[in-house]
């Protein structure tokens, strides 16, 4: 019998070996890579965790034992390590100095044939790629960012610690709560007809530790929300660090939170990143000067309010629209491409039709000392060189319009301010940009036209109970705040709303009576009554921190078993039935109509 079954797996892993080793008798374990022959040699490149190493296969018996078995079967064997000729040298493996003469080899699993290679890292169709999810993670770039995520949350745990935070678990089955996206519902067996829900953030519980007496509390926070896929938002699930800590100011977040990210990053990536402190911008800056709340500051190009100089004027679409109290103009300088004419303008007007579905964008060609467009023929000279004035226009330069609604504009100016800047190449991809966004409205005006809470409803209104009491809800202010990096909102958090009578206000101008927020907060206000210091928070998407550090475009890539667009896992074949026994133990009927 072999001595492989003997002893262990291995001496060495596949990343291992170098030219000291030479001589030495190994035993290695892995899958095989890739497989070649070559006149009465087989090559074969052996891979685990850690790395290749090419074998050489010389023997008749060995050869005639691999002829059929497929790629990516396990396979361990024993061996001499011996030096690799000069030009044979693969200075692209850290084994590449050594290969290893097989002497015993024993098949240990033959793989089936494969639905897809795994030595390439070729975009295969989503769907195989979670189906298949335990190849896909075999190849190259898959692997390596699941490693990237086990070093960053050893990272950013590090961190945290270092700070004297202290780590917690919170609970999974809780109590349904009004957070802003769908609960995920989980039927009592012993409760019937009640539910659980699983949290989509650990907020009131992290919440109840402040007030029990902790100072500073983290996890790596699994997260459980019903709502639909995008690219950088997995459906279901996800992993944020949740934090909270008492007695402390929003600056002392900041002060806190922000070298834990910066360290963090810093460690894992090579990009550029700006320094400490991260720039600060208020909301109402943020959506008229980048035409979001995500501003990527790697952006040059910004909007401005021109309003003023169209308010009255002879460009009558404008100045109607003004004049009705319904629309403000914004404007945005794209500086040297006058030379691209009025085909690239107007392709930026068919996309913001035919894509954004919005009306229009005007534009002015400034270029050979005239201003060119309908918007220039028709608006006074005195008020074009007032435009030029303010947005420092230079000859050669296109300034392109929205006239609409406030929020409408800014976000069509967003979206064009990100789009024209990615068609021109003016962004810097191999740098970080992280900026606070702070001062965000306690309130807004949902769909059916009633007052709502715009961020998190435990947040402390600017002004407490005295701008509750006395000010217009839309003008009112939260110490509330968000991390941004590129244009992605990485975190969102508060300074909290701990006392009883502020947080009854503050949800009876969001439309919840006393009873309701006894009902549906019970934990936290009871426990509000009985002494909560003052404290805040923040919570920053693991996932989609780790995204942005593995320069990918897409969440999924960085989650080990990530479900497709439709909330699916391919893999697991979940969600799927369940027998009538177990809905029955739950006290449950379905009543599924029919799709037409």
């Amino acid at each position: 019998m072999s001595t492989i079954i003997q002893n262990m797996y291995r001496t060495h892993h596949c990343g291992e070996l170098n030219k000291n080793n030479i001589n030495e008798v190994v035993k290695l374990s892995g899958w095989i890579f890739r497989k070649r022959s070559h006149g009465g040699i087989v090559f074969i490149d052996l891979r685990d965790h850690y790395g290749v190493t090419q074998l050489v296969l010389n023997d008749e018996k060995l050869i005639e034992q691999i002829d059929h078995i497929r790629v990516e079967s396990v396979i361990l064997i024993e061996g001499n390590v011996i030096a690799r000729s000069s030009e044979n040298i693969n200075k692209n493996l850290k084994t590449g100095e050594i290969e290893v003469i097989v002497k015993e080899m024993i098949i240990e699993s033959a793989a089936a044939e494969l639905p897809l290679q795994v030595d390439n890292n070729e975009r295969y169709n989503n769907d195989i790629r979670w189906r298949y999810r335990f190849l896909d993670l075999r190849r190259e770039d898959p692997h390596k960012n699941i490693i990237l995520r086990s070093k960053f949350i050893q990272k950013i745990r590090e961190e945290m610690l270092s700070r004297g935070f202290m780590e917690f678990q919170t609970p999974i089955l809780t109590a349904s709560s009004p957070e802003g996206a769908r609960d995920f519902l989980v039927p009592s067996r012993i409760h019937p007809g009640k539910f659980y829900a699983l949290p989509q953030a650990p907020q009131q519980f992290k919440q109840l530790l402040m007030v029990s007496g902790f100072d500073k509390y983290f996890q790596i926070a699994p997260c459980f929300r019903d709502e639909d896929s995008r690219a950088d938002r997995s459906p279901g699930e996800f992993y944020q660090l949740d934090l909270e800590m008492s007695f402390v100011t929003q600056e002392d977040v900041f002060e806190t939170v922000a070298p834990v990210i910066y360290n963090t990053f810093k460690a894992l990536s090579d990009f550029k990143i700006n320094p400490l402190p991260f720039p600060r911008i208020k909301y109402k800056e943020s959506m008229l000067k980048y035409g979001s709340d995500k501003p990527d500051l790697r952006n040059p190009l910004f909007i401005e309010d021109v309003t003023e100089i169209f308010d009255g004027s002879s460009f009558g679409i404008f100045a109607k629209a003004i004049a009705a109290n319904k629309s403000v103009v914004r404007a945005m300088v794209v500086p040297n491409v006058a030379n691209l004419g009025r085909g690239f303008c107007d392709k930026k007007n068919d996309y913001v039709k035919n894509e954004l579905k919005c009306g229009g964008l005007g534009y002015i060609i400034f270029e050979n000392g005239e201003a060119n467009s309908p918007i220039a023929k028709n608006l006074e000279k005195d008020r074009l060189e007032k435009l030029k004035e303010k947005l420092n226009v230079k000859d050669g330069d296109v300034v392109f319009f929205s006239c609409d609604e406030e929020l409408k504009a800014a976000k069509l100016m967003g979206e064009m301010r990100k789009k024209i800047a990615e068609e021109l190449n003016l962004i810097n991809k191999n740098e970080f940009i992280f900026c606070w966004v702070v001062d965000f409205p306690m309130y807004e005006l949902n769909d059916d036209g009633k007052i709502d809470f715009s961020h998190n409803p435990f947040s402390m209104p600017q002004g407490g109970l005295d701008a509750l009491m006395n000010k217009n809800p839309l003008e009112i202010d939260a110490y509330q705040y968000d991390l941004v990096c590129n244009g992605i909102e990485i975190s969102s958090g508060a300074i909290r709303n701990h006392k009883p009578e502020i947080m009854y206000k503050a949800f009876e101008i969001a439309g919840y009576s006393k009873d309701d927020v006894d009902t549906k907060f019970s934990g936290m206000i009871n426990a509000f009554k009985f002494g909560a210091p003052p404290h805040g928070g923040f919570a920053p998407g693991i996932d989609r921190m780790i995204m942005l550090i593995a320069d990918e475009p897409n969440i999924r890539e960085v989650i080990c078993f990530p479900l497709n667009q439709n909330a699916q896992d391919l893999m697991m074949s979940a969600p799927s039935n369940v027998s009538e026994k177990q809905l029955k133990e739950l006290h449950l009927k379905l009543d599924l109509k029919e799709k037409k």
